[in-house]
């Protein structure tokens, strides 16, 4: 259809997704970064995100002097860490603006990201080129019911505990170029396993180091 910009939301419309003009998917974390980054630019300010979101937020945020803050996965959680730190921006798989209201809304990122567009004059796919690139590898591990997930979060926390580690939900290992957050389905006995490093290969490496350390505990 030869559009500059195509928008995909949910049916309740709070998630927000973007295709570039050449057809490419602009990359679903990088839609709250990118509107941090002009919510930042005009209105200085804290931002936050879930703890299984992309590093990029953080390095934006950073490059404004302002601070980052990871909270528990959840739009609930993210609101009370938002409020408690006075952030201008942040989001949980979509822009939640305080200035507007404190719920995710896909209508006020789309406002936001095309405002964000016309300022800068650029293509979308020139715009997203300017992010550092990061990449996020999903996994899983399946365990047996008898198995004691919290004990094998734990032993991970300790083998790793040279490394930044945060607890809130689940355990995230901070690596300087990398991370990777274990967190325990509360349905069934699986441990979901999201690793972001700078290329996918390094992100699905680093996922599957940690997923055979929890399947030789799991014995």
């Amino acid at each position: 259809g030869k559009a500059d910009v195509a928008f995909v939301v949910d049916p309740d419309v709070d998630r927000l997704a973007m295709i570039c003009e050449n057809g490419v998917m602009y990359g679903e974390e990088y839609t709250l970064v990118t509107v941090a980054d002009y919510v930042l630019k005009h209105t200085p300010g804290n931002t936050v995100s879930n703890l299984s979101s992309t590093r990029a937020l953080r390095d934006v945020t950073r490059k404004y002097g302002m601070e980052y803050s990871a909270s528990a996965v959840g739009e609930v959680n993210v609101v009370t860490k938002m409020k408690a730190t006075n952030a201008v921006i942040g989001g949980d798989g979509g822009v939640i603006y305080p200035a507007s209201h404190y719920g995710r809304d896909a209508l006020v990122g789309i406002a936001l990201f095309l405002s964000h567009l016309a300022h800068e004059g650029k293509k979308v796919s020139e715009l997203r080129a300017t992010y550092p690139p990061y990449f996020i590898a999903k996994n899983r591990v399946d365990l047996t019911p008898e198995i004691d997930v919290d004990a094998i979060l734990a032993k991970v926390k300790e083998i790793y505990k040279n490394e930044e580690i945060n607890d809130i939900d689940g355990v995230k290992i901070d690596f300087a170029d990398k991370w990777v957050h274990l967190r325990k389905s509360n349905t069934e006995p699986i441990i979901r396993v999201y690793s972001e490093a700078s290329t996918m290969e390094a992100a699905e490496e680093i996922g599957q180091k940690i997923m055979d350390v929890i399947n030789e505990l799991a014995k």
